[in-house]
């Protein structure tokens, strides 16, 4: 008998088991990436985008932690301090609004309450406000608009015609209307309680009509997809088909409004405590604050500067952060 031509020899098996090693690591460096993750990598890109999740995230923290960061400064938010208050002019004394080392922002004219306590307060009311509206008019918008753009037909036309009614009322000047004609006491609310509560309930009652459009539309066009006649076909039934296979694909774009639509509502509830409808005094708030700096915005401007530089960066910040999040969820669609 013959030896074999190609019998393997010493030599050729390192290079086989090289070889083999090689495609292992190929295929361990090839590892699957879920959707998350993927716009978790594109929003780290965006410089702005975390730059306004900080700030959002330092804002929720200073907003909770209120109380506590004011015992540490040694100042009272409702706290009056008349000696530093100008008798003739009712200003602060000294410059700069009567900033210094005890108050970092300056004191308030007349009364001499301390600013730097008062915006910090003053927090608490404009992210409550903004996020429990923001989450009402989420919860609506997306029940009714999914409902609408699966179920068309009458189902589709009644909502329909229910968001442009809404979205064509004038929502400030019933906020106003009902606000100022609200009991003392209600479900246990007293005074300032009551008014946060209409307000929450209001912003967000008016507020869904937005969002509803966009579930809507976006229903109108996962309902004919490939996967959903899949489990039409399989017997699913329409409970299913929604809460399994079109709500999940749907939780990109709710993200993305719902973090455009906190600062809306932020500017919403500064307008009404700007106008007077809005939380009762001594309750801090940035816009009561604004509208109590008018008669004084020619001596003592500081007073002004630091409410409205306070709502800038708060609307600025969730504007940048979600403008990241839609292009990281979205990166299709342009600015």
């Amino acid at each position: 008998m013959t030896a074999p031509l190609h019998e393997p020899t010493a030599e050729t098996a390192p290079g086989a088991a090289e070889e083999a090693a090689v495609a292992a690591g190929d295929a361990k460096a090839v590892q699957g990436r879920s959707l998350g993750r993927i716009a978790w990598e594109r929003l780290k890109r965006d410089k702005l985008a975390l730059t306004g999740g900080l700030v959002v995230l330092l804002l929720v923290v200073i907003a909770l932690l209120a109380p506590v960061i004011t015992n540490l400064v040694g100042q009272d938010p409702d706290l009056y301090h008349q000696d530093l208050i100008d008798p003739l002019f009712s200003t602060p004394k000294g410059s700069m609004g009567g900033i210094s080392g005890d108050h970092l922002l300056g004191v308030e004219p007349v009364n001499g309450r301390d600013i730097f306590a008062r915006i910090l307060y003053g927090a608490r009311i404009s992210l409550l406000v903004g996020f429990l509206s923001a989450v009402v008019a989420v919860i609506l918008g997306t029940i009714l608009g999914i409902l609408a753009g699966f179920f068309g037909g009458w189902v589709d036309s009644v909502i329909s015609r229910v968001m442009d009614g809404l979205l064509a009322f004038p929502q400030l000047l019933f906020i106003i209307a009902l606000v100022s004609v609200m009991p003392n006491q209600m479900l246990g609310l007293t005074g300032t309680g009551v008014r946060v509560f209409v307000m929450i309930l209001v912003i967000g009652f008016f507020g869904w009509p937005y969002i509803g459009r966009v579930v809507r539309g976006q229903t109108l066009s996962l309902r004919e997809r490939e996967y959903v006649e899949a489990a039409r076909s399989l017997g699913a039934g329409q409970l299913y088909i929604l809460f399994k296979e079109l709500l999940p694909n749907l939780v990109a774009p709710i993200i993305v409004y719902t973090t455009m639509m906190i600062p809306t509502n932020i500017l919403t509830e500064a307008a009404l405590s700007f106008l007077g409808v809005g939380v009762k005094p001594p309750t801090s708030s940035w816009g009561q604050m604004l509208s109590s700096a008018i008669d004084y915005y020619d001596s003592d401007p500081m007073y002004m500067v630091v409410p409205g530089v306070a709502i800038f960066i708060t609307v600025l910040a969730f504007n940048l952060f979600g403008d990241g999040v839609r292009d990281a969820l979205d990166p299709k669609a342009s600015r």
